[in-house]
């Protein structure tokens, strides 16, 4: 099938697929004599197993991982668990974050009157968190530190 059958059969789109087969995760597709990828259901199958990997939160490197271990019947099933239950701890504390945040913001918000006067906590405590510029100083306290200017 050509590739965007195989995206309506992975559920993947087109630009994923290219990427993936980029990137290795996924078999370079086979070429007709014109050059269009052609892709089995094999290939299909994969797409919908990363597919489904994504969907609950795997990252790529992690998707390798798993594919390979799919591949390798051989495989001790103890080493998917591992990988599985790794990314269930990051879930965790992902979600500790935010319920944190959530938490604050919500506090911030029923503090706040919500009315036409200027008064706002939520500003408030941005405000406060801000860093300060030093007396006489233009650089924030952070400028100057290896990486604190980068984008994250």
């Amino acid at each position: 099938m050509n590739i965007g059958q195989a995206a309506k059969a992975s559920g993947v789109n087109a630009k994923l697929i290219r990427y993936y087969e980029s990137i290795g995760l996924i078999p370079e597709a086979g070429r007709t004599a014109s050059g269009y990828r052609v892709y089995t259901p094999h290939e299909v199958n994969i797409l919908r197993f990363v597919r489904r990997a994504r969907t609950l939160g795997f990252s790529i490197e992690r998707i390798q991982q798993l594919v390979g271990l799919w591949r390798d019947k051989d495989r001790a099933s103890a080493e998917v668990k591992r990988i599985a239950l790794d990314h269930v701890a990051e879930l965790e504390v992902k979600i500790a974050e935010m319920r944190a945040m959530s938490d604050t913001l919500q506090e911030l918000a029923d503090a706040c009157q919500g009315n036409h006067r200027p008064d706002c906590p939520i500003l408030r405590d941005l405000e406060n968190s801000a860093p300060r510029l030093a007396r006489g100083n233009s650089r924030l306290p952070f400028e100057g530190v290896a990486g604190a200017n980068q984008a994250p």
